[in-house]
């Protein structure tokens, strides 16, 4: 796929206004309130990876609307000290599939907790453990269309809400350092990590690589790939939605997230990106911080000759080496 975004020293430097309506962070704060039990945790219990060197736990905590949601809590075995933790939300279409999957950052010293995706884990990998209770308002079958046509009824309300608690989760969790918390994903997971990034003022780093949820005006004029493109697809048949579309589109958008938050922020982004075009990424990493004074917190990676996949292993290694270096976040 050749390159179809901005070039790239436009990339660098573009900062687009964001239509954020005026009551988006009573509408944050209204729903992660009603989500506040204080009691997040549901179950914990030991789960058999066939693994060795890692112990992992099938975890239950209380998300939006204090329904279910399941996760993987994994760390290195025998190691009972606090460890600093990352917690990493999967991509569209997946679940949080099998506990022996994601080890790099158990590898890497770290308490791990992998996020389901509600009403997701059907389209890639291996699967997911999380039903969504409340997809029953009209929108299309796929999660990026579901309830869109009201910011209350939206999927990724429910979904975001789901990742802010899986940082309460986390840090109620044995052997967790609960003051070095990391948000990490890529794609839609990337995007959920902005949020928390933007919602959990006290997190210590978010390490985002080609997110969902950025500049999505932009990116609906620019590709029909899915996600995007359900979103699309919803539209040409619901002629007349757009209005009610783009307003809960708002209140999702990464970039006004990104505007908010407070921790240090490692992005990354391939610039023939057609499922989340670059122009996104950058717009989130070049008003990053903006509204809290940290806007000089953050690095971003570029691969002038990916997609999608970005950097992959190189992209994590950067990752790792970046994270360990974070001040206040080590082992």
């Amino acid at each position: 796929m050749p390159a179809f975004d901005l070039p790239t020293n436009e990339l660098e430097r573009y900062r687009p206004d964001v239509q954020e309506p005026p009551d988006f962070d009573a509408f944050w704060r209204d729903t992660l309130k009603e989500a506040a039990d204080p009691d997040v945790l549901v179950s914990v219990r030991p789960a058999e990876n066939g693994l060795r060197l890692t112990d992992t736990w099938d975890v239950t905590f209380r998300g939006f609307a204090g329904d279910p949601v399941r996760a993987w809590y994994s760390r290195p075995a025998g190691v009972a000290s606090a460890l600093p933790a990352v917690v990493e939300y999967a991509g569209y279409g997946r679940g949080r599939g099998l506990p022996h999957e994601r080890l790099a950052w158990v590898n890497a010293g770290y308490a791990h907790l992998l996020m389901d995706n509600r009403g997701q884990g059907d389209q890639y990998g291996n699967g997911g453990a999380t039903p969504d209770p409340h997809a029953l308002a009209p929108g299309g079958p796929g999660p990026a269309a579901r309830g869109l046509l009201d910011p209350r009824d939206y999927h990724y309300r429910r979904l975001i809400t789901d990742a802010v608690r899986a940082v309460a989760a986390v840090r109620a969790l044995p052997g967790v350092d609960g003051e070095q918390v990391a948000a990490v994903g890529n794609s839609q997971g990337g995007g959920l990590a902005l949020a928390v990034a933007g919602l959990v003022p006290d997190l210590a780093a978010v390490l985002v690589t080609a997110p969902f949820l950025c500049g999505i005006r932009r990116a609906l004029d620019l590709t029909d790939a899915s996600p995007y493109g359900e979103i699309s697809a919803y539209l040409s048949v619901h002629r007349g939605a757009e209005e009610a579309a783009y307003r809960t589109l708002s209140y999702m958008e990464g970039v006004s997230f990104a505007r908010r938050a407070f921790a240090p922020a490692h992005f990354g982004v391939g610039l023939r990106d057609t499922v989340c075009p670059p122009s996104g990424a950058y717009a989130a990493f070049n008003r990053y911080g903006e509204l809290t004074g940290t806007e000089s917190r953050k690095e971003i990676h570029a691969y002038p000759y990916n997609g999608h996949e970005g950097g992959e292993a190189v992209q994590v290694r950067r990752q790792l080496d970046w994270l360990g270096g974070v001040s206040g976040f080590s082992g």
